[in-house]
């Protein structure tokens, strides 16, 4: 290992450690508290099937999202960054056909070509 991946820090070790371990810990018992919460309870109420069904949209959004939207100093600016117009292409094609290569190839296409080809 070199020194370009050392991060230097004024904690030590050992608070470097206790802080992983209590993070890894408490990732485990979030999750595990579900497991056990779904184990526990027969049948899981409509309300919350319905609210679960928009876990993946939500999670998907939030992850794409930040990546696509960049604030520009102008409003102008900002509604024709490449990324967000490539955005909302692969949005659109993935609304009327639901098929995720044709989504992805849309969006990869569509930002090539505002980003290389489209003179802003």
């Amino acid at each position: 290992m070199t020194d370009a991946f050392v991060v230097a820090t004024a904690y030590g070790p050992l608070s470097v450690w206790t802080a992983i371990v209590a993070v890894g810990v408490a990732t485990y018992l979030v999750r595990l508290s579900f497991i056990y919460l779904f184990g526990r309870i027969d049948a899981v109420p409509p309300a919350v099937t319905r609210a679960l069904r928009y876990v993946p949209a939500a999670v998907l959004a939030a992850l794409v999202v930040p990546s696509i939207v960049s604030v520009e100093p102008t409003v102008v600016g900002t509604l024709t960054a490449d990324r967000l117009l490539a955005g909302a292409a692969a949005t659109i094609v993935a609304w009327r056909t639901g098929d995720v290569t044709a989504t992805i190839v849309v969006g990869l296409v569509a930002l090539w070509l505002v980003r290389f080809v489209v003179p802003v």
